[in-house]
């Protein structure tokens, strides 16, 4: 299972979805195409608005700037990942800590 944790100045992002085979899982490449999209759009606007960090299984982001370009569209990528989760309970999850 993908799961997603949400804090003020930071995302999470750790696991598999574990829906289909690798490279052939819709869930993952979903999952992986809404952060890298947000991510490279972030940093194409203002690259020190944010840093990442990639380990294992794990995706570590860190929100360093906050103005209003950035916080829509962590916003939209947050929206994006909770309606692929309606769709694929088993396999991705959204944990909010405000």
């Amino acid at each position: 299972m993908i799961k997603v944790k949400v804090k003020s100045r930071q995302v999470v992002i750790s696991g598999h979805a574990m829906f289909a085979d690798p490279g052939q899982d819709i869930v993952c490449a979903a999952a992986s195409s809404i952060v890298i999209t947000t991510v490279n759009g972030i940093l194409t606007i203002d690259d020190k608005a944010l840093s990442y960090k990639k380990a294992n299984d794990e995706l570590v982001i860190d929100i360093l700037k906050d103005s209003s370009d950035v916080k829509k569209l962590i916003n939209n990528m947050i929206s994006l990942l909770k309606e692929l989760s309606m769709q694929y309970k088993d396999n991705i999850q959204i944990y909010e800590e405000v």
